[in-house]
């Protein structure tokens, strides 16, 4: 150090000057480009390359750095503005939106500002796509409003050397007399459907009331015609029984027996006597009753069945 303090003061000016000019020249020649960035470079004021990131070389004094890009995702905050609908309503519209530069010298020397040309580019496509829908439509579509700015703004700054990756909807807000009539209609929406619930309810109800009715009555009828048919059945077997007995008795009496004739007098006077008893208008019943003609009529049934039963074996 000491050796070129020396040096210097022995050559004096000149080599001082020599070695700010080298120190200049170095400057002007090598470069380092940070990652994330390029840089273009300039020849007489006319773009001839992008230097990447990294350590580059430039002719000293011919070339210059023009402009450095920032190569990576940038947000783009669109300002708030009043959007008019189809159905002419104001509403206020928020929006932002993502960007990335690819090509450093489109996006340098195709366009001046690129921020705000993209910018107004967006509000002006959003005036666009929301003015072309209805209220309710622009409020529940948001994702086709979405993909059709980012259709519309992408194609616009393709000649940029800017890719748009991304246009989001932030807000959509309508007047304050707009939200109390959409709350007002989505309240009586809500009460419409209720009602609805409610009557398809009860018609439900309905309708599994009659059918259990109707079942009901499928199934007394079925019982009563059941109840027919077991009363018909014994009513045939005790006519059957009765035709048998009186077969029996006919024989007896062909046969020349006498008891067989008690048989049936006794038979009609228990009968007749029993249909009396139960008569709901009879209290009291008096009757001459000979008792030893109606044990003897019950002493010829039992010499009837006898003499049948010798018969038989």
């Amino acid at each position: 150090m000491n050796d070129l303090i020396n040096l210097l003061t022995t050559t004096g000016a000149p080599a001082i000057a020599l070695l700010v000019f080298a120190i200049i020249l170095i400057w002007m020649t090598v470069k380092t480009v940070p990652q994330g960035e390029e840089w273009t470079v300039e020849r007489f004021g006319r773009y001839t390359r992008t230097l990447a990131p990294g350590l580059r070389f430039l002719v000293p004094v011919v070339d210059k750095v023009g402009a450095k890009v920032n190569m990576m995702e940038t947000v783009l905050d669109i300002h708030s503005q009043e959007v008019i609908t189809k159905d002419n309503v104001m509403v206020v519209a928020d929006a932002i939106a993502f960007y990335q530069v690819v090509d450093a010298a489109q996006a340098s020397y195709e366009v001046r500002d690129l921020e705000r040309a993209l910018r107004n580019l967006s509000m002006t496509n959003i005036r666009a796509v929301i003015g072309s829908m209805d209220l309710d439509e622009s409020l529940s579509n948001r994702d086709t409003i979405n993909h059709k700015l980012l259709a519309v703004i992408d194609d616009a700054s393709h000649g940029w050397g800017v890719k748009v990756t991304r246009v989001e909807i932030k807000d959509l807000a309508p007047p304050p007399d707009i939200n109390e009539a959409m709350a007002r209609q989505m309240k009586a929406e809500r009460t419409k459907r209720a009602d609805i619930l409610q009557a398809e309810g009860s018609k439900q109800a309905a309708i599994l009331m009659a059918e259990g009715e109707r079942e009901s009555q499928i199934l007394e009828a079925e019982g009563r015609k059941e109840a027919a048919f077991r009363d018909a059945e014994a009513r045939e077997r005790s006519a059957e029984a009765e035709a048998l007995a009186t077969q029996m008795v006919s024989k007896a009496i062909a046969e020349g027996d006498i008891q067989a004739i008690n048989y049936f007098v006794a038979n009609k006077y228990t009968e007749a006597l029993r249909d009396v008893a139960a008569s709901p208008n009879s209290k009291t019943v008096m009757i001459p009753l000979e008792a030893t003609g109606l044990l003897g009529s019950i002493a010829g049934i039992a010499d009837i069945a006898k003499a049948v039963t010798g018969k038989d074996k």
